[in-house]
């Protein structure tokens, strides 16, 4: 039976009248990949803070490896690694320095060989003697999940880990995500905008919008092409609503956006359900399937608003 690593319960912070994270609750199983999805100020970031004990919760509960984070904060840190945002390095420092002296810093005694394996795991064995300061940005990201792994967590947190790197960059990243997942069995959370990425690593996903929930579940129910998120655009919404609402189709409407319409429905069921609407005398403009994460992400949240955010 799968367990939960992260187990979070009606979780809000607010800035003052701002409410960046409001009633979420979601949980990772060990040995997932998770991803963390939502446009930027959608509350990822404070949400993963919270997670690293960086923020302090307005209401709610944490529980990772079954222990309350307020109570055991100490024992569960131990066996968390985390990369948020860009990673803090001294650039004047090598690599094999740079990780060294942050596993001093968490009170490890690492060998060379410990520290060379790290390094040579990430991709940048060849590369241990020469200063960061002549790294790339990728490199660096790779340093800095280096640095997250050196006291062997069973939960990596990275927050945004492709953020500005080139498609080498962000490719290395990913074969890096999938070998701790697969290879090593650690659980990874990761937050990212780059969601054809997130298609391609994540067996879970959490999608937020505005500090709440959208969605969660794993991505082959959520992407099973029998069940495809589908837009209905009606002439007459009002109309259109009222019908669709007192039929049997109710279930399968997710969401209204204007004279839009959000449904889940089977490949074969979107030609009855535009017949039935049709009999009901609803003028509809446009039935717009949603395959990929992308537009199944847009189609749920205010991010199709934003729809350049998420253009790389």
């Amino acid at each position: 039976m799968t367990s939960s690593i992260i187990r979070v319960t009606h979780l809000s912070k607010s800035f003052g009248d701002i409410r960046a994270v409001d009633d979420l609750s979601f949980s990772v199983n060990q040995g997932c990949v998770y991803g963390f999805l939502g446009q930027n100020g959608a509350g990822k970031s404070t949400t993963i803070r919270m997670l690293l004990t960086l923020v302090e919760p307005t209401d709610g509960d944490i529980e990772i490896f079954g222990m309350n984070l307020r109570s055991h904060r100490r024992d569960i840190l131990r066996r968390v690694g985390a990369v948020i945002e860009r990673p803090d390095l001294y650039k004047y420092l090598s690599g094999y320095e740079n990780l060294s002296l942050f596993a001093r810093m968490s009170g490890m005694k690492v060998s060379r060989r410990r520290i060379m394996d790290q390094l040579q795991q990430v991709g940048l064995a060849d590369r241990a003697d020469s200063r960061v300061k002549t790294y790339s940005l990728g490199m660096k990201q790779r340093l800095g999940i280096a640095i997250a792994l050196v006291n062997d967590p069973d939960l990596v947190i990275l927050d945004e880990p492709s953020n500005g790197l080139d498609p080498q960059g962000i490719a290395d990243i990913r074969n890096l995500i999938l070998e701790l997942s697969r290879n090593q069995q650690k659980t990874v959370l990761v937050s990212s905008h780059l969601l054809s990425e997130i298609e391609l690593i994540a067996s879970d996903i959490l999608i937020v919008d505005r500090g709440k929930k959208i969605m969660e579940g794993p991505v082959g129910e959520l992407f099973d092409p029998s069940r495809m998120v589908v837009e209905i655009q009606a002439v007459f919404p009002e109309k259109a609503r009222q019908v669709m609402v007192s039929s049997d189709w109710k279930d399968r409407l997710q969401k209204q956006r204007g004279d839009t319409f959000i449904f889940e429905l089977g490949r074969e069921e979107i030609p009855v359900f535009n017949r039935y609407l049709a009999q009901q005398g609803v003028d509809v403009l446009a039935i717009r399937p949603r395959h990929s994460l992308e537009d199944y992400f847009l189609s749920l949240t205010s991010a199709n608003q934003h729809v350049d955010t998420f253009t790389n």
